[in-house]
């Protein structure tokens, strides 16, 4: 009997799932407390599906398979998805670039001629914003708190540069942000709204998340830089804050469309 091969990227936060159909690769994601959710998808969905995991929880997936898994590789897995989606959406950036992954965490990875090095990273990711954003709003749906966060105003918690000078001549940008949530005073006066805590929330982990890149990237000597990660799912405050960072560092920042299953594609095809 023919094998439909899945691949699956088993994360802290996510599972995400990808296959051939029609000669497309489909997507599929469940959240990673519900495992059980997504074996059942799995053998309600294919008879007698070939599954290649990887991710952070993929041990804990593959005991709970009626059959063997193969068990891939995570980075190896992600460059692969990478190389895969930048090919189909015609980046030429194979040769030296650098991926970021922001998942619930933050992976770092220097690639060159299409081999991965992880080289650094964070525990600054799509974790924190649910944690502290749920510390800081009692808010605990992720879709909810990027929701609230897109109607914020992150100049009520954060104090920006123009805010210490004050009118004065300031030596870089005013706009650039001086402390987060260090606007403690105006905060006394009028206490932000859970959306501009949110948002506030956002802002710091995106510019932790650029800085620590953009030494990286210096160091590295790239001139591209490859975000991905399930943390900028439907959260286009994160990607603007990231891409307008890296960009007025002069490197150039790389969005791919369905980024996020890299990890899934990766292990789907990975050599059988």
């Amino acid at each position: 009997m023919n094998q439909t091969k899945i691949g699956i990227d088993a994360g802290g936060t996510l599972v995400k799932v990808a296959y051939w159909e029609n000669d497309n690769i489909v997507y599929q994601t469940f959240p990673s407390q519900a495992i059980g959710d997504a074996i059942s998808w799995l053998y309600n969905t294919f008879k007698n599906p070939a599954v290649c995991i990887t991710g952070g929880k993929s041990q804990l997936f593959a005991e709970k398979l009626t059959a063997p898994a193969e068990m891939v590789v995570e980075f190896d897995a992600t460059n692969r998805g990478i190389q895969f989606l930048a090919d189909q959406q015609r980046y030429a950036i194979e040769n030296n670039f650098m991926f970021v992954n922001v998942g619930t965490g933050t992976s770092i990875h220097l690639v060159s001629d299409r081999e991965q090095q992880r080289i650094g990273g964070s525990g600054i990711g799509g974790g924190t914003l649910i944690g502290l954003g749920y510390l800081l709003t009692g808010v605990e749906d992720y879709a909810w708190m990027v929701q609230l966060a897109s109607n914020g105003d992150r100049g009520n918690a954060d104090l920006k540069v123009k805010d210490i000078f004050e009118g004065a001549l300031s030596p870089i940008s005013g706009d650039l942000t001086a402390s987060n949530f260090g606007k403690k005073e105006s905060m006394i006066a009028q206490p932000p709204s859970n959306a501009d805590k949110l948002a506030a929330v956002i802002g710091m982990i995106g510019e932790v998340i650029v800085t620590i890149s953009l030494q990286m990237a210096a160091q590295h000597n790239v001139d591209f830089i490859v975000y991905i990660g399930s943390s900028f799912r439907s959260n286009p405050l994160l990607q603007d804050i990231i891409e307008e960072y890296t960009r007025l560092a002069g490197t150039e920042p790389v969005f791919l469309g369905n980024g996020e299953y890299s990890g899934a594609i990766g292990a789907l095809l990975s050599p059988d």
